[in-house]
């Protein structure tokens, strides 16, 4: 089965070589539709081999990803943006699952690099080029609907999925967004596709999300409310409309609906990667209302389901040490440090603690660790340790 990469492209020069790069030896051919790019952008593509056709923008993202679809060759066609790369470990599990003639389309596990909350979602990028298969809504365009439609017509195909994370997405960093106005963008196009559409509990969703995101919260929260109310069966919807609603309430300090939200989406079906997010501020939460026990389950929970989520262990350890178990905390700490190695707060804590058990030497080195840490992004956190050791004698 041959594997076409397909991709729509604006002012990418900075990102699109690491994109193409992962997937260079994997594709049998690389379409790149440009819509309008003022610098390299093209020119890096056609370097990667790729086949680069123009596109004049007209605000709406399935126009133009329906428009580079037409010139896919390819039996199946994988979707990535610039800002996302293919790992290199989900290769074999991709061509096996391309190999089986019963699928349509194959999910797969996009991680948001450096996202702390829910760094996890399914996305439908892997697909049979089929001739009905298009993309549709302006904005998070999707294959979604048009996949429904044909297996209610051709009901021997078949959804899967791949378990491991295949896509790495570096777009939703704060600097990436600030930088492409990505919120004022998504917010216009949502907007005008909502005014149509208004129960859509997928359009209710990423605006209701993005509106609370932006601090339009009871705007937001009433977009959410009208989403669950429409939403039946598609439960990784439900699932980001009841967490994005427990956000909102989370904002609003009104903890019990929130913690009730967040228990929700937990109980959906739904692969349970994509609940990381829910698990960890649930614990967050419970913290706060002094339930360390459930937020202890909750945080353990989450580390079970994906033991290299470096702010659960973070997350574990406060607890520990909230509860007196310091060996465990110093554990846990020192598993989210070694995960993420410019983890100033686990360095900080875990001195704490280290301090309490009497290790004084590995407590000031924990300390000088986070020093060094905090001065490149908090400097006055920085000092105020640095003051705080002076005082306790320990420099």
């Amino acid at each position: 089965m041959s594997l076409s990469l397909c991709m729509i492209v604006k002012n990418e020069e900075k990102m699109l070589p690491k994109c193409l790069a992962s997937v260079q030896n994997v594709v049998d051919e690389m379409v790149v539709l440009d819509t309008g790019s003022s610098d390299r952008t093209p020119q890096i593509a056609t370097q990667f081999g790729a086949k680069v056709y123009d596109f004049v923008w007209c605000n709406d993202f399935s126009a133009a990803r329906n428009a580079a679809l037409k010139y896919v060759t390819g039996d199946w066609v994988l979707v990535l943006d610039a800002d996302e790369t293919l790992t290199s470990a989900i290769v074999p599990h991709l061509r096996n699952a391309i190999a089986r003639e019963e699928y349509l389309l194959v999910n797969l596990v996009r991680q948001e690099v450096g996202a702390e909350q829910s760094p996890y979602s399914l996305v439908s990028r892997l697909f049979r080029h089929h001739p009905e298969i298009r993309f549709e809504r302006p904005y998070h365009a999707l294959v979604d609907d048009s996949v429904t439609v044909i297996l209610e017509k051709e009901p021997e195909w078949q959804i899967g999925y791949l378990p491991e994370v295949a896509i790495l997405h570096a777009g939703y960093q704060k600097s990436a967004i600030a930088q492409n106005n990505k919120y004022a963008k998504a917010q216009a196009t949502m907007e005008t596709f909502l005014a149509t559409h208004p129960h859509d509990p997928y359009v209710c969703s990423k605006l209701g999300a993005l509106y609370v995101e932006v601090g339009k919260i009871d705007k937001g929260m009433e977009l959410l409310k009208r989403g669950i109310a429409a939403c039946e069966d598609n439960y990784e919807i439900l699932y980001e409309l009841n967490y994005h609603l427990a956000i909102a309430y989370s904002k609003l300090k009104n903890i019990p609906p929130a913690i009730n939200h967040y228990q929700a989406a937990i109980k959906l079906p739904i692969y349970p990667m994509l609940k990381l997010g829910a698990y960890n501020n649930l614990g967050n939460l419970l913290k706060t209302t002094a339930d360390l026990t459930g937020a202890k389950k909750a945080y353990e929970t989450a580390l079970k389901i994906d033991p290299n989520f470096a702010t659960g262990h973070y997350n574990l350890g406060m607890i520990c040490k909230a509860l007196g178990l310091f060996t465990d905390a110093i554990a846990c700490y020192q598993k989210a440090i070694k995960l993420k190695p410019n983890y100033a707060e686990a360095y900080q804590n875990l001195g704490v603690v280290q301090l309490k058990v009497g290790n004084t030497q590995a407590s000031i080195t924990a300390f000088k660790n986070a020093i060094i840490l905090h001065e490149q992004n908090n400097p006055q956190e920085a000092n105020r340790l640095r003051q705080g050791l002076r005082e306790m004698g320990l420099v």
